[in-house]
């Protein structure tokens, strides 16, 4: 750049990042719909095959386009490549089979229990210290979950502890995840399990593979690539923005799960998922804002968003 050109002023690049996060979130939730409408029709694993097929064919063409080339994914440490995935993987089933049984608001609700998990994980994963008042939050925020959850009532569904166990998993990917951004680009991070899911779910699918119509088919097309479109343009929130003023923007989801929600399916969440849902949102933004408060910079507590990716 000239010295003449000017530069872009840092509100500028911070509200550059936010939308960015923000048209991200939006292409995330939109996925997760496309996810629970083929779900009435079809295998989990054809879902999560179509998702990370076309969400590879997105990945590679970035790699060509914006430069680094094959050579940004290459693999290290292969053991915590495919531990990584393994979780990946297993929160996607999980979050995917919930969202047969769930409204998209409920099941976006409990995986907000994310955050909470990884902060109660990175005691004995990471080494990390977490002192009181973050391990009050997290106690409030599973608090949160119980609301949502509502375990011992009548109104309770088994259903409901997919979604708490997809957050589990990511959470343990979110953990791995950390020690490979040492290492790894952004691209290798998100090629390498969606590579290997492309193989787990293969071996799946003669026994479970349906041949899809031609308007379903777009679907699938249409749910890989904006769901790794979307992630891409997460991740270039946090390279714009501070981690503290995108990550209150990942519970945006909420909104567009009711919306789609109420549009698609006529659901309405109840009382309880959004006295639930504000428990874990206060919970989680409170643990984002002891993380920044630390000397040495940390990876964002992870959004709703992140059992999908």
């Amino acid at each position: 750049m000239s010295q003449g050109a000017a530069q872009p002023a840092a509100g500028e690049r911070i509200g550059f990042g936010i939308a960015c996060a923000v048209i991200g979130l939006f292409g995330m939730a939109v996925m997760d719909a496309c996810a629970k409408f083929l779900g009435a029709g079809y295998a989990i694993s054809q879902i999560i095959l179509a998702r990370n097929a076309f969400g590879l064919v997105t990945i590679l063409a970035f790699v060509l386009v914006a430069g680094g080339g094959l050579a940004s994914l290459k693999p290290k440490r292969p053991a915590l490549l495919v531990a990584r995935s393994a979780a990946n993987l297993g929160a996607a089933f999980l979050f995917f089979t919930g969202l047969r049984y769930l409204p998209l608001a409920d099941a976006f609700a409990i995986a907000f229990a994310a955050p909470l998990f990884i902060t109660a994980l990175s005691v004995p994963v990471l080494g990390e210290h977490v002192g009181i008042r973050r391990w009050a939050a997290v106690i409030f925020g599973f608090v949160g979950v119980l609301v949502v959850v509502q375990p011992g009532t009548a109104t309770f569904r088994v259903e409901a502890l997919l979604p708490l166990g997809a957050a589990l998993s990511y959470a343990i990917a979110m953990l791995i995840g950390r020690k490979q951004t040492k290492y790894l680009t952004t691209s290798a991070i998100l090629f390498w399990p969606s590579l290997i899911a492309v193989g787990v779910t293969a071996l799946m699918m003669p026994a479970q593979w349906q041949t899809p119509s031609l308007p379903d088919f777009g679907l699938f097309v249409f749910m890989g690539v904006i769901g790794t479109a979307g992630m891409m343009l997460i991740t270039q929130g946090y390279r714009f923005a501070p981690a503290a003023v995108i990550a209150p923007f990942d519970y945006s989801v909420l909104l567009w799960g009711v919306i789609f929600g109420w549009v698609i399916w006529r659901d309405v969440p109840g009382p309880n998922v959004w006295i639930g849902s504000a428990i874990l949102i206060a919970s989680g933004l409170y643990i984002l804002h002891r993380e920044t408060r630390k000397p040495k910079p940390v990876q964002p507590p992870a959004g709703p968003m992140g059992p999908t990716s």
